[in-house]
């Protein structure tokens, strides 16, 4: 294999090592996320509940003011009812004095229920800030975590990146040239092996005056199919050199 495939080949294999970092700083960032995701759902839990007790607090107001107003209304019947001078005048008053009676018993039941109501959502708002605390502390402890996990994959790139720069340098700037062009189609194929006769790029069998030029590894071939650079590898190279022997 000549000096420049070797080159390319190993740019190849750099470039994917490059890039397959990109996965796994996906995969750390979204597990950040979605903890992120908890945090705010569990906030947005307790505003909910918030808004909920709120508006409860506003119906027992508005019952508890109808209650006094029932009060006053029960307080006037007594004072008319001495200057009744008919039956008839005795019982629309009584009439009226029963339904706001009722209307008290119903306003009393009504705030029972929404104070029972509001210890619920608020033994419910307990539970999920109890659970909020315990995951801000998990989150402060996943934060360190990710951050250490992030800083270990990016000296590993930068490790890679140095590596390509340096073979960037030796390399000839036609022969990078050209594989940069395939390469924008083909991304992390551009340079593909070639067994048992057929490209690993698009897995079409490249015919035997290819196939023999690929062995000899003197030029840059490509695939006459897809126009990958071909090569062969060392333990391909063995077995042809066996069968041919």
């Amino acid at each position: 294999m000549n000096k420049y495939l070797e080159q390319l080949v190993e740019l190849s294999k750099i470039n994917k090592e490059i890039d397959d970092f990109t996965p796994r700083i996906e995969a750390i960032k979204k597990e950040w996320n979605d903890l992120s995701a908890e945090e705010e759902s569990l906030k947005n839990k307790i505003a909910q509940i918030d808004e909920e007790i709120e508006d409860i607090n506003e119906k027992i107001k508005k019952n508890e003011f109808h209650l006094q107003e029932l009060s006053q209304k029960i307080e006037e019947f007594k004072k008319k009812s001495a200057a009744v001078k008919t039956e008839k005048e005795a019982k629309a008053l009584q009439l009226e004095e029963d339904i706001a009676k009722e209307q008290i018993d119903f306003a009393n039941e009504e705030i029972e229920r929404l104070e029972k109501i509001k210890e619920q959502k608020e033994e419910e708002k307990s539970e999920i800030q109890k659970k909020l605390e315990e995951f801000v502390k998990l989150l402060e402890e996943k934060k360190e975590e990710i951050s250490k996990k992030l800083e270990a994959i990016e000296k590993e790139r930068e490790a890679f990146y140095k590596k390509r720069e340096e073979l960037l340098s030796k390399m000839d700037q036609k022969i990078i040239s050209f594989y940069e062009k395939i390469r924008k189609w083909a991304k992390n194929t551009a340079v593909v092996p070639v067994k048992k006769q057929a490209c690993y790029g698009c897995y079409m069998r490249i015919n035997d005056k290819t196939y023999s030029e690929v062995i000899k590894g003197e030029d840059i071939v490509t695939c006459p199919h897809c126009g990958r650079i071909l090569y062969i590898e060392k333990q391909e190279e063995k077995e042809t050199q066996e069968q041919s022997a």
